[in-house]
């Protein structure tokens, strides 16, 4: 780069002494010449162009608007009048400078080269593509009498300092970046947006395995994978079908033996024989009914859709507001599964009710996940059976009602979507549970 504006720089310096060699040629010429032929060969230049000069006779110095001042500038100027007073005294007054093209006045003061009829020769100082800054040598030759030389000096026309590129081409250069970059964003906006599916899909895949298949679009690589997806849904739909409807089968089934067992028992003639028959039918029927309230109350076939939350929780406490109080602030909408959710909350805030006498419901949202907070003044938890008390049956009080299924139903379902329940001993009395859901599953 640096080799080529030297280059560039050494060519306009050769064209500049080539120019002021001419120009002395046209000074000598009308200094030569009488006062009265002087307007005649003026005018005679203008209409048959035989110089490379706009020359005027003018009656003053005209004031030119000098360019931008720049190393190049200073060196042309420097070139010209070294080679001007090679043969111009130094005792005669003489200016040379650069003007603009649209900014240079000729003839008198008041009067612009723009503004110029063509048959006076402004044509041969405007080039309108490029408009390059005009050279302008003005020498007295008499007293109230001034030769006026104006020209363009051959291309390149370079005279503002060294720069790698112009104003016009990083203009330029911005705008195709520009282009480049939104054609480049819609392009991968396109290619991208099927793999965003497939990502969203596989998030919600484990709280919705029964959502529609996706569209095999977009490049090669994920229509393989999206199909591969597919597949592998269909598959653990049939899976999870055929088991369900395996399972119902075999508990529905259990119930015919265990009524004939029944009526088997009432004919023994020993009645504690009979009576262990029974209370060991017992277990055996509360462990298929318990199954069957298992597979039912997680709602596998529920559909995700967005739910209130606070309302939801609203519409549980409805039947006894004075033992459950609710504090929150703002609880945007949750995508779930709305049956499941509420089955949940309702096993969690009528367990913390049946143990104690008040429960307390705390929101606490944020973008990445939704906090449940349910705080009881119950007995609480041994801390031994923390871990165990999530364990199908197992139970800590012997009363009539329940079957030891509730807090393990709520925690799959807080797992079915993907999120996590924790149970804390309050600090005096009580029990805090502890939900956290995420807020990955996002409306498409």
């Amino acid at each position: 780069m640096n080799q080529f504006a030297a280059k560039e720089e050494n060519s306009i310096l050769l064209n500049a002494q080539n120019v002021s060699e001419n120009a002395l040629g046209t000074i000598s010429f009308f200094q030569k010449l009488p006062l009265q032929y002087r307007y005649l060969v003026l005018q005679q230049l203008r209409d048959l162009g035989g110089s490379r000069f706009f020359v005027s006779l003018n009656h003053e110095e005209i004031k030119i608007n000098p360019i931008a001042d720049s190393e190049l500038k200073e060196k042309i100027l420097s070139t010209v009048e070294t080679v001007l007073r090679r043969r111009i005294p130094a005792s005669q007054e003489l200016r040379i400078e650069f003007s603009h093209p649209d900014d240079l006045h000729v003839i008198k003061n008041d009067i612009l080269l723009k503004d110029l009829p063509p048959s006076l020769g402004a044509y041969s100082l405007i080039i309108p593509s490029i408009k390059p800054p005009i050279l302008v040598i003005q020498i007295k030759i008499a007293d109230n009498e001034w030769l006026y030389l104006g020209t363009i000096l051959p291309p390149p026309y370079l005279l503002g300092e060294k720069k790698l590129i112009s104003q016009q081409q990083i203009v330029t250069l911005a705008f195709t970046t520009l282009i480049l970059l939104l054609v480049t964003y819609f392009f991968f906006d396109w290619q991208t947006k099927p793999l965003k599916e497939l990502a969203l899909s596989v998030s919600e895949m484990s709280i919705d395995l029964n959502q529609a298949p996706l569209k095999e679009q977009g490049p090669s690589e994920i229509i393989t994978a999206t199909r591969a997806f597919n597949h592998m849904q269909q598959k653990l739909q049939r899976y999870l079908r055929d088991r369900e409807v395996l399972f119902r089968s075999i508990s529905h089934d259990l119930k015919t033996p265990i009524t004939r067992l029944r009526l088997r028992a009432e004919l023994l003639d020993c009645n504690k024989q009979t009576e262990s028959f029974n209370d060991d039918l017992d277990d055996l029927e509360m462990l298929v009914k318990g199954a069957l309230q298992t597979v039912k109350e997680t709602d596998i076939h529920e559909n995700i859709q967005e739910v209130d939350l606070l309302k939801l929780l609203k519409q549980i406490s409805s039947p006894q507001p004075d033992k459950i109080k609710i504090v929150y602030k703002k609880v945007a909408l949750y995508r779930g599964k709305p049956f499941a959710l509420k089955r949940c909350l309702a096993n969690l805030i009528d367990n913390g009710i049946k143990y104690g006498t008040q429960v307390v419901v705390q929101f606490v949202d944020s973008e990445d996940e939704l906090q449940i907070i349910i705080q009881d003044n119950g007995p609480g938890i041994p801390k031994k059976e923390l871990d165990n008390i999530f364990t199908p049956y197992r139970r800590l009080h012997h009363d009539l009602q329940g079957h030891g299924l509730g807090l393990g139903i709520s925690r799959n379902i807080i797992h079915a979507h993907n999120g996590s329940l924790h149970l804390v001993n309050r600090e005096g009395r009580g029990l805090e549970v502890i939900i956290t859901l995420p807020r990955v599953y996002k409306q498409r």
